[in-house]
């Protein structure tokens, strides 16, 4: 039978954004199934070493890596420096992401650009590097894009959001034909409205959404942590090309 405990067999994955909220969930998960789980931050070192600690607390072993992820030349060298010291990654979830809400006839140029490059330009700043470094270990691989609803059925004041994420779906699918014979698989997860520090509604509106989603209620982060580590697993070898939605049937 296999547990949790060696689910991973020690394999290194990086997960970005994993100082809170959904991507802290996973890097908590992901080590728990037995994976070296290498911890990113782009600025809240505290956060992210929060989540290290409970990763060992856990007894689970992992690693903290800082850098930006819209600035690809940053990017590159911490990364390409972090598999020479230490290996090629088995599996990446690109989950660092931000929102910058507002209607688009008076959306900002700076939250457009900021949003499009924070969450999708961040896939190739973060993902390219490791690819051929991946492909050289010939054990296959696992690499995860996390979407949103939003990015599957757009959503008012996220026309900047919802473009960014739809392009990581068309990006995962895409690379998932490239990378398929590698035995690498490729999968997006679309989370609906799931109870994070990140979504932030008052009761009106909190009410009013949660008569879309025929289960009302929001997710969990812990929800969603376990659609990834399933993907992330040995069990979801023959799951590539797919975009899970996981948001109580609002869409």
């Amino acid at each position: 039978m296999t547990t949790n405990a060696t689910k991973g067999k020690g394999r290194r994955v990086l997960v970005t954004g994993a100082s809170r909220g959904i991507g802290q969930g996973v890097a908590l998960r992901l080590a728990q199934d037995g994976f070296f789980v290498v911890v990113h931050y782009g600025h809240d070192q505290q956060g992210a070493q929060h989540t290290l600690n409970q990763i060992t607390a856990h007894g689970g072993a992992g690693a903290l890596l800082q850098f930006d992820v819209g600035q690809e030349e940053q990017c590159r060298r911490v990364l390409e420096q972090e598999v020479e010291q230490n290996g090629a990654f088995y599996g990446v979830v690109s989950n660092a992401g931000i929102s910058r809400d507002d209607a688009f006839p008076g959306m900002s140029s700076a939250n457009w650009h900021e949003v499009i490059n924070t969450n999708l330009n961040a896939f190739y700043h973060v993902v390219q590097p490791l690819i051929m470094p991946m492909i050289r270990l010939r054990h296959g691989g696992r690499i995860i894009v996390m979407s949103s609803v939003s990015g599957l059925g757009g959503n008012r004041g996220q026309t900047n959001y919802a473009a960014s994420k739809a392009g990581l779906i068309g990006a995962a699918k895409s690379l998932a034909l490239e990378l398929g014979k590698r035995n690498i698989t490729v999968n997006a997860v679309a989370p609906g409205l799931i109870d994070t520090e990140m979504v932030q509604l008052d009761d009106t509106v909190l009410t009013e959404a949660m008569k879309l989603i025929p289960l009302r209620r929001m997710g969990t982060v812990t929800e969603v942590a376990g659609l990834v580590s399933y993907l992330m697993s040995d069990e979801a070898a023959y799951v590539t090309r797919q975009v899970i939605s996981i948001n109580g049937g609002l869409l």
